[in-house]
């Protein structure tokens, strides 16, 4: 599998500069559109295909801070696709008691509980090395990406 960081040529981080991603998605995307190589033989073209499709996906990632940090914990071996993530017990009974109540002030609620979780892994998201983050740190946000997906699907029944 390729990795993203290393096809933007950046950092592996969960928070990636925006304005610098979308610089070097335009850049990249002039040397490997297909549009480009429709006088170049089959495999050139088939090459600037894969490229190109390679490159969308990762701006798509890149532009959510959400599929970022996914992607990095994935590139960590830390989580799968379809992971079945056990979320703690009191965070579940929280959860509980919350769906029980759901009301008009519940979409204030749930985006303060988020704001807080990060606040929890803050430092670690925007400012661990990954020449330096621990296992540790990593378990942290893995967590804390699992508890924000919980909340938003809450977020979205409200809103759905």
């Amino acid at each position: 599998m390729i990795n993203y960081f290393e096809l933007f040529d950046i950092p592996v981080s969960f928070v990636v500069d925006a304005s610098m991603v979308a610089k070097k998605y335009i850049q990249l995307q002039k040397q490997y559109h297909p549009d480009f190589f429709t006088q170049q033989d089959d495999d050139a073209k088939q090459m600037a295909e894969e490229k190109s499709a390679l490159l969308n996906k990762a701006y798509t990632i890149f532009k959510n801070e959400d599929a970022t940090i996914k992607y990095v914990l994935q590139l960590k071996g830390l989580l799968t696709d379809d992971e079945k993530y056990q979320l703690p017990n009191h965070f579940l009974m929280e959860m509980m008691e919350l769906n029980e109540e759901l009301n008009s002030q519940s979409s204030k609620i749930i985006i303060e509980l988020q704001i807080n979780m990060y606040k929890q892994v803050q430092a670690i998201v925007e400012t661990t090395s990954f020449n330096t983050i621990t296992h540790t740190q990593l378990l942290a946000v893995k967590e804390y990406y699992f508890k924000k997906k919980y909340l938003q699907r809450i977020l979205d029944r409200l809103e759905g």
